[in-house]
């Protein structure tokens, strides 16, 4: 299996557009930016659960690797209709901290200073955001993506939190550490599997395997969501009868997912079996009315998922203020 999202294909964006650039229908959802910036962390709590979302930043992204085994025109006027950019797709990146039962879990550690300069500020949005790195207790990673795993690594190539335990799910693992798997993909994929790599053996960091069902803590267990790589994770949260899924890249746009789950990315490295993970997701959200936190949702990315005929529609939560 390969897998066919490209570094180059990341980075190839359109030029910037200034907001409401476009005419009459065709303005799209992006507001400027204040100065000084936004607050990168959102806090709330479930059940004796403590929750923050911390930012690591932003990717730009280009709209052509949505919906790429849909009709090309019909994703641009969908996005259109949304009052999104049809050239340029602007990704958040929500990371989960979870504080129960004296733990605190990171879900992934971002990209560091090594995919993309709009990201990177996980650390800082963490020490904004009052929470010591050094007091995260387990690391738990979704997949090994550079936007998800390469900030594992310090500048002096050594585990960013170096008491922490880190988790990777078994297949992920033995997918990307097979012998020789570099020369096996295309030549623009080459990076990714060196920097998957070079992640995961990172000085100070041992790894513990997980499979489908497993208790990182009590209340945090892990879901097999393969597809978008052959061994993404889901992380479930539990507490107080209420349970929120952290999707990881099981599904990347609050839009598209939802109304088109059939719908898959140039990212994703198995079209069918995105397609199957995501819409057993979305069903037992909607069913179990669980909360959902999509990692490259808009910030903060947590919401419900409410069904609309047969397909289904993201329904962000409430910002509460005390």
């Amino acid at each position: 299996m390969l897998l066919r999202p490209t570094r180059r294909s990341f980075l190839k964006t359109a030029a910037a557009m200034p907001a409401f650039a476009l005419p009459g229908a065709q303005a799209f959802a992006e507001l400027g930016g204040p100065e000084g910036g936004n607050p990168g962390y959102f806090r709330f709590t479930m059940g004796e659960a403590k929750i923050t979302i911390v930012s690591d930043g932003y990717l730009s992204l280009p709209t052509d690797g949505l919906g790429v085994n849909a009709d090309p025109a019909e994703v641009q006027a969908f996005l259109a209709a949304h009052y999104l950019s049809t050239e340029t797709n602007t990704s958040h990146t929500n990371h989960l901290i979870v504080e129960i039962g004296g733990n605190t879990v990171l879900v992934d550690v971002g990209s560091g200073n090594r995919f993309m300069d709009t990201a990177g500020r996980l650390w800082a949005n963490l020490d904004a955001a009052g929470i010591d790195a050094s007091g995260i207790t387990h690391v738990v990673i979704t997949h090994a993506h550079p936007d998800h795993i390469w900030g594992v690594r310090d500048d002096f190539d050594e585990a960013i939190i170096p008491d922490a335990a880190y988790y990777l799910g078994e297949t992920e693992h033995d997918y990307w550490m097979q012998d020789g798997l570099a020369s096996q993909v295309p030549a623009e994929m080459q990076q990714f599997v060196v920097g998957a790599q070079n992640s995961i053996n990172v000085d100070g960091a041992e790894w513990e395997l997980m499979s489908d069902g497993f208790e990182v803590v009590p209340g945090v267990r892990v879901i097999d969501s393969p597809g978008h790589t052959p061994g993404h994770m889901a992380v479930v949260v539990e507490s107080g009868g209420q349970q929120l899924i952290a999707l990881g890249d099981a599904m990347s746009h609050a839009y598209t997912n939802f109304a088109h789950p059939d719908w898959y990315n140039s990212f994703d490295a198995d079209g069918d079996q995105t397609v199957a993970t995501r819409t057993r997701l979305l069903d037992m959200a909607a069913t179990d009315r669980m909360a959902v936190l999509g990692y490259h949702f808009p910030f903060p990315g947590v919401g419900h998922v409410m069904r609309d005929g047969d397909a289904y529609s993201f329904v962000p939560a409430l910002w509460k203020f005390d």
